[in-house]
């Protein structure tokens, strides 16, 4: 890999000479490690290594339920990725459950503001303590597309999926207790896995970053309840991106650093300046993992919340047979119906999560359910991913791997001694999706825009 020159002397500006020389020699010469998480509402470890065909390779030791894997096998066509199994997640940035754990100590109401595509709303979605609430943010609706998607997979009902500017959340009044800024950055840490970032990287796009973080920093920041903590993350190294905007917080805004916990055989680095301020650092040549800082800072003050009245205008809640039915421990559920879409909410949150809806752009809130098509309630996929699905309730088909494929591919499928009307296919005995079984064919009804497009 040829590495830009100027990118070249930053680093041997920023490290001692043998360390920014192993650095250049990691980027350019060794390979990322595969690492997963899995999520613990649905599987063990041995489950999926047997289904992807690969071994451990040990576990990631700053993160729960994470394991670096002794090859890269080829997940899409691994029907346990697409069940929200695991997630193919790069093992530094999983180093966020380090910084969540540090300032989260009870139900929170938690925003995640540039989320796509998933990987660390997954994690935090995971971590939360019950009675939380997730907002996962991307400001870009492709992407925020697929954010849905991978939310959707991982099956909790206690998230919300928006697509909205950094500008429109801070003015809309919501205050959160945690704020995660993972910021559009210039990619440096990536440039062993992504050619493209090292094409497009110059100094003048670290400036240009920069200057669009602290931005995006300054826009959220009265979002953030006094007293409350930001978490602020990159994968870069250069100082302006990173150390510079920690203390561009600190001055503009009283922010005030907290230590993130760490151990020493983790082999993280401090700040690059030579300064004492609690941040971290992950090198490829110290540690399993790519490029990745994090810093955690607390908002001076403390919260008192407001008496500002929720809106009066109310989705339409509804009640019928099938959602008791479909939805485990449907009592501590409210549905509520849009237009002909059925979604579920827990009850304890459903006044913050409706309010949220109200105010943002939501694509997806809680679980959607079903659509309501006449007298009929037609099921979703999301009901068929989540972890409150009562898969009891439907007659099930078990599927060889070779069905599953063809089922995420959504080709046509048949199951002519199975019942009539709705069935959930299962693989390897944890929900894939739904078919309307009709005899002589059955409907596909995994989402179109989902399908795999990949040929064996």
């Amino acid at each position: 890999m040829e590495l830009p020159s100027d990118f070249i002397n930053m680093l041997s500006g920023l490290l001692p000479e043998g360390e920014a020389a192993e650095l250049l020699e990691a980027l350019r010469e060794t390979p990322p490690p595969v690492s997963i998480r899995l999520n613990p509402d649905k599987v063990g470890p041995g489950e999926v290594f047997d289904s992807l065909g690969c071994s451990t390779d040990g576990a990631v030791p700053w993160a729960s339920d994470a394991f670096y894997l002794d090859r890269r096998p080829l997940f899409t066509l691994d029907p346990k990725l697409h069940q929200g199994v695991y997630y193919v997640q790069e093992a530094s940035s999983m180093f966020m459950e380090q910084a969540v754990r540090s300032c989260v100590s009870g139900p929170a109401t938690f925003l995640d503001l540039c989320a796509a595509p998933g990987g660390k709303s997954t994690h935090i979605a995971s971590l939360l303590p019950e009675g939380s609430i997730l907002v996962a943010n991307e400001i870009q609706r492709g992407r925020a597309n697929i954010l849905a998607e991978n939310i959707i997979k991982w099956g909790r009902t206690d998230v919300i999926v928006t697509c909205n500017t950094s500008r429109q959340i801070g003015e809309s009044g919501l205050m959160f207790d945690v704020i995660a800024v993972d910021a559009p950055c210039s990619g440096e840490g990536m440039f062993r896995k992504e050619s493209q970032a090292v094409a497009d990287w110059s100094l003048a796009t670290v400036d240009m970053c920069a200057a669009r973080q602290r931005m995006i920093l300054a826009d959220i920041w009265p979002a953030l309840k006094p007293g409350g903590f930001m978490i602020y993350s990159t994968c870069t190294f250069n100082l302006s991106e990173d150390e510079d905007n920690v203390r561009w917080l600190i001055g503009e805004f009283g922010a005030e650093p907290v230590p993130i916990q760490t151990e020493p055989l983790w082999n993280i680095y401090g700040a690059l300046d030579g300064s004492d301020i609690p941040v971290n650092n992950f090198m490829p040549y110290r540690t399993r993992g790519e490029g990745f800082f994090i810093a955690l800072l607390r908002k001076p003050g403390s919260w008192s919340p407001s008496s500002r009245s929720k809106s009066a205008k109310r989705a339409a809640e509804v009640r019928f047979p099938e959602l008791e039915r479909w939805v485990a421990g449907a009592d501590g559920f409210r549905f509520f119906m849009e237009r002909d879409s059925i979604y579920g909410l827990p009850a304890a949150l459903a006044d913050d999560m409706l309010e949220i809806g109200r105010l943002l752009y939501p694509l997806v809130r809680g679980m959607d359910v079903a659509v309501k098509k006449g007298h009929d309630l037609i099921p979703s996929h999301a009901l068929a991913m989540s972890c409150a699905l009562c898969a009891d309730s439907f007659n099930r088909v078990e599927v060889s791997r070779e069905q599953a494929l063809s089922y995420l591919r959504c080709e046509a499928v048949q199951f002519e001694n199975a019942p009539k009307g709705f069935l959930l296919l299962t693989f390897m005995g944890r929900p894939l999706g739904f078919v309307k079984n009709l005899g002589n064919r059955a409907n596909n009804m995994y989402p179109r825009e989902w399908r795999i497009r990949m040929s064996v």
